[in-house]
């Protein structure tokens, strides 16, 4: 049985390792997905263990929430499970309208509630944040559809620090989703402090910084996806980033574990992370990522990762 840990202060119980699904149905990210193959991804993780599945009404846009709908469906299992999902934006033609008023989030909880076929949504975060809505007005319409029953916890994504008070001003986030990985730190220093004192669970996207971190890839490789246009894929960058994860090869044998298992494991360590959600693009990378659930890391080991990626 999987030990389940709380997500900060809200009343979600989760398994430490959760389930990214842009893979899932996100057709705008990914050239050529395979639905069905989508759809085992999601079977696969609820039929071991994992409960904690992340979507996004930008996924697709919303086919992920359909499938993950018709998963849950068949598997009769909506009531083991910690269904997170994402708030806008949404799409006017190619543009990308940003929204936080209340009437508009509000709306698409409608929206998303009938995409995944179920009455209430464990997490909702807002997703981006807009120029206008004041954040504690967007997070009090959220806070009344806690109050209704139709979502159990309140969540912002991509907030600045001053837009994250602001939300927090009742005391109503509870969790925190941004990006953080060993080779993007910038959080540790703008984001922990405040989210540790006002115990906000953060969840880091891009934990292993679209496949780098995982210790797949080396010199010549090339993208024709996302990964193209990221700064940690570009020449120079790409080299050194290379270099570091070789260091934490070692580690890893040592560990019978792979490289990512060892990175998800150093997540965490740290104080204000309790779950990780990385992607899969098959079922079997599902099962790869539970295997971080056995890593145990030394102080020693905690220090040395820490050091290779100052």
């Amino acid at each position: 049985m999987i030990n389940q840990v709380q997500l900060g202060k809200s009343e979600l119980y989760v398994n430490p390792i959760g389930l990214g699904t842009n893979a899932v149905g996100g057709h705008n990210l990914y050239p050529n997905l395979d639905e069905e193959a989508g759809k085992e991804i999601v079977r696969t993780a609820i039929h071991n263990g994992i409960n904690f599945i992340d979507t996004a009404l930008l996924y697709g846009p919303g086919r992920s929430e359909e499938l993950i709908g018709e998963v849950i469906q068949e598997t009769g299992k909506r009531s083991d499970l910690v269904i997170a999902t994402k708030i806008g934006p949404v799409f006017e033609g190619n543009k990308m309208k940003i929204d936080n008023s209340p009437e508009f989030l509000k709306q698409e909880v409608e929206n998303s509630l009938k995409r995944l076929q179920t009455d209430y949504i464990d997490l909702i975060y807002i997703h981006y944040p807009d120029e206008d809505t004041p954040k504690d007005e967007a997070v009090g319409a959220l806070a009344e559809l806690k109050e209704d029953g139709k979502i159990r916890s309140i969540g912002v994504s991509n907030f600045s620090l001053k837009q994250l008070k602001e939300a927090d001003k009742n005391g109503y986030v509870e969790v925190f989703q941004g990006e953080y990985n060993l080779l993007n730190r910038e959080a540790e220093e703008t984001l922990f402090p405040y989210i540790k004192k006002e115990n906000i669970s953060f969840v880091p996207y891009f934990p292993l910084a679209s496949g780098l971190l995982a210790g797949k890839y080396s010199q010549g490789d090339t993208f024709d996806d996302l990964r193209k246009n990221l700064p940690h894929f570009q020449g120079k960058a790409f080299k050194q980033n290379l270099e570091k994860v070789d260091k934490l090869r070692p580690i890893a044998n040592a560990k019978n574990a792979g490289v990512a298992h060892v990175v998800l494991a150093w997540y965490l360590t740290r104080g204000v992370i309790d779950s990780v959600i990385p992607g899969a693009k098959r079922a079997e990378q599902v099962l790869d990522n539970l295997k971080t659930l056995a890593v145990q890391l030394t102080d020693e080991d905690i220090r040395e990762i820490d050091e290779i990626f100052k």
